[in-house]
């Protein structure tokens, strides 16, 4: 049996073998970003060992005063950002953040309209018998939003007449939440407002995935087009550390404020918060040309899959506009089977529902679909020509079929010019480089 000085070295030494993968990967997680040296030397600070329950400023506990002007700080540049009114970054994640979000807005078994899982939805929009974090947690009746398939959006004429048929028989939605986890097109906030509040219900938009893309004015503005509240995480294509947030309109900000805590969070992750007050400098210095590289790459990225016999869902519309790429895979296998041969090679996805699957008999755990993200690639610094070697890679792996070994070497050999990070104000340190300070 190991001594506990073995077993010490040998957890160090796992973290290290994955900080090594990494530096020879394809990182193409849609919900995952890498943050940068200075993100990461915030997070290592002292403020992740200390308690900050409540507002800045209205602390319950003493010893908060550098770390009150840190929180400020980080609302105040996030509602530059986003041109907002209210800001409160204390959720820790983006599933606290709509936890909180429903604790402010919603009374359980009020209804919400949002898309379902297959169609792109969110698991914290999902039905109590799925789980899901609205229905289990928060006891809410979850109706789904339609989608058109061809077009991988809220179908605008079937929501309003869905909303009008739950009027109509004395079930009004009080929730309709845009936004979702298969988030290519932005979605109809603008067209659907006004029948939302028209029945009393409030109009909430789950950034999670595009908030990068937001702040960087490469996506849509949900709060100019009629959204009360906007919840998101902070380490999709926003590149910070894992965390939350929530953006509003001033005449929300006591309910809001009072639902995250004590309703959601105590101590919320302080150095989470420093580490989020980095990114934001950076998202307000190199925002734009970060997001409009990212939709760049996403559609890049996409035409070279096509080309190569993928069949990469809505080509009429350009296959994305935001950082996100939809693939019907079932001509060469199913999902699962597909993300695991490719992570073999070192390309790094993950399998995804696509919004018939189910009536079709698939599961999530082989469904018919892989979604590709063009976020990380990007903050490591390539560019629409890397697409394509990229595509070339997957193609090897999926259609040619070439032992995924094989492939990982020439993957390895691509990323070695390609291990700082970029679109930051300092990349002295590696991406992935693991820093030892035992």
């Amino acid at each position: 049996m190991p001594t506990n000085r073995e077993e010490y070295d040998q957890a160090f030494e796992v973290l290290q073998q994955h900080h090594r993968w990494f530096q020879e990967s394809i990182p193409l997680i849609a919900s995952e970003n890498i943050p940068s040296p200075a993100v990461r030397e915030a997070i290592i600070s002292d403020f992740g060992n200390r308690y900050a329950e409540g507002w800045p400023g209205e602390r319950v506990y003493a010893g908060c005063r550098f770390i009150d002007k840190i929180e400020f700080k980080c609302i105040e540049l996030m509602k530059r950002l986003y041109n907002a009114e209210f800001v409160d970054v204390r959720p820790i994640s983006g599933v606290v953040a709509n936890l909180a979000v429903y604790t402010a807005f919603t009374q359980p078994s009020d209804i919400l309209l949002a898309l379902s899982i297959p169609c792109g939805g969110h698991i914290t929009s999902g039905k109590k018998e799925l789980g899901g974090t609205a229905g289990a947690v928060k006891g809410l009746i979850v109706e789904y939003l339609p989608l058109d398939y061809k077009e991988l959006n809220i179908d605008v004429d079937k929501a309003k007449s869905k909303i009008q048929e739950l009027v109509s028989k004395g079930k009004p939605p009080r929730f309709v939440m845009f936004g979702a986890s298969v988030f290519p097109f932005p979605h109809p906030v603008k067209e659907l407002a006004e029948a939302v509040h028209s029945a009393g219900a409030t109009v909430g938009y789950d950034a999670a995935h595009v908030a990068g893309l937001i702040a960087g004015g490469q996506f849509q503005d949900p709060l100019r087009e009629g959204a009360d509240v906007v919840s998101l995480s902070t380490h999709k294509t926003f590149f910070g550390p894992q965390h939350g947030g929530i953006l509003s309109w001033e005449r929300n900000s006591e309910k809001i404020k009072k639902a995250t805590f004590p309703g959601m969070v105590s101590n919320h992750h302080l150095h989470a918060v420093a580490g989020l007050t980095i990114a934001c400098a950076e998202m307000l210095e190199f925002g734009k040309e970060y997001a409009s590289q990212v939709v760049r790459n996403a559609k890049a990225l996409a035409q070279a899959l096509y080309e190569r016999g993928f069949n990469v869902l809505a080509e009429h519309k350009g296959f994305t506009n935001s950082h996100v790429i939809l693939i019907d895979i079932t001509k060469y296998g199913d999902g699962g089977t597909i993300e695991e041969t490719l992570e073999n090679a070192n390309v790094i996805i993950n399998r995804n529902l696509l919004p018939w699957d189910i009536k079709e008999g698939r599961h999530f755990m082989h469904p018919g679909g892989i979604r590709l993200g063009a976020s990380e690639i990007t903050r490591l610094g390539m560019k629409e020509l890397d697409m394509s070697e990229i595509a070339e890679f997957i193609k090897r792996v999926v259609i040619d079929e070439e032992p995924p070994e094989k492939v990982r070497l020439d993957v390895a050999e691509f990323r070695k010019d390609c291990q700082k990070v970029h679109y930051c104000f300092e990349n002295a340190t590696e991406a992935y480089k693991y820093v030892r300070i035992r």
